[in-house]
């Protein structure tokens, strides 16, 4: 089905150094905080770069995919694979739910109407900011369920948040690190490097779904620009992985949160 949104367009000109450094200041606030950045990326590609939502959101995928394969080998690296692997139940709980929550995602998003979409997007930005406060701001700790019930919470925890990622066009890695906490009590570390494991068939699975969309096309007709910002994000994750603890995170989490409910504010307006 092709929505009222599938009209691709292409962009005005930017020039290479403004895209790729675009790509790299938002890789280096996710890298900051250990994560991708896309929740930023995507009101940069609608309010700097011009985007419709779906577009954006197809763009933000494609970019946040390129994103965890570079970052999965190197996550890996720094836990041990036997480790990760020991764990295996957690991601395939999750995944039970996130690889339907991603068809779900995706297909709402490309029936949905541009100016429904930019208000979901909106909401969805002020779920980010509460995640991402609670996730850098306070202590977690495991819930401690039983497995009858850590199973089916796992598998609706894994549905809403790949519905989430699919929409957003993000590899949901804000959601699914407290989520592997909380639900199945690992430690942080482990946490992201399962919350990798999960992203990659999750974002596989919404970005087959939105392949099937005419919108898909400004991929295509973009794909320059979305090498360069993708290309600049990479580099930016790992700059902003350096510097990973220089700020204070009572500074730099409410910092980043007021820019996700700023961007909020501004999509919700967005017509």
């Amino acid at each position: 089905m092709v929505s009222d949104q599938s009209v691709v367009a292409l962009r005005p000109a930017h020039s290479m150094p403004v895209v790729a450094g675009a790509g790299a200041a938002i890789g280096v606030l996710g890298g900051m905080i250990g994560l991708g950045g896309a929740e930023f990326r995507l009101p940069l590609l609608i309010g700097l770069f011009g985007f419709a939502a779906l577009s954006a959101v197809i763009l933000n995928k494609a970019m946040s995919l390129v994103v965890v394969l570079v970052a999965l080998p190197a996550r890996l690296a720094g836990v041990p694979a036997a480790e990760v692997a020991a764990r295996w139940p957690v991601a395939v709980n999750l995944l039970a739910g996130s690889l339907l929550g991603a068809w779900a995602g995706a297909s709402w998003a490309v029936r949905m109407r541009s100016t429904t979409l930019y208000r979901v997007l909106a909401a969805l930005m002020v779920l980010m900011a509460a995640a991402l406060i609670v996730t850098h701001a306070t202590t977690l700790d495991t819930l401690a369920l039983p497995l009858w019930a850590q199973v089916p919470c796992g598998v609706v925890a894994g549905f809403g948040i790949g519905v989430v990622a699919a929409i957003m066009g993000v590899a949901g890695g804000e959601l699914l690190i407290p989520t592997i906490v909380l639900l199945f009590g690992e430690d942080i570390k482990t946490a992201g490097s399962l919350s990798l494991l999960v992203s990659l068939p999750t974002m596989l699975v919404a970005f087959a779904r939105y392949s099937r969309d005419g919108s898909f096309a400004v991929l295509g007709a973009n794909l320059r620009f979305t090498a360069l910002m993708a290309a600049g994000s990479v580099a930016g994750t790992v700059l902003g992985g350096l510097l990973l603890g220089v700020f204070p995170d009572l500074v730099l989490i409410p910092a980043l949160a007021v820019i996700l409910l700023v961007s909020a504010v501004k999509l919700a307006r967005h017509d």
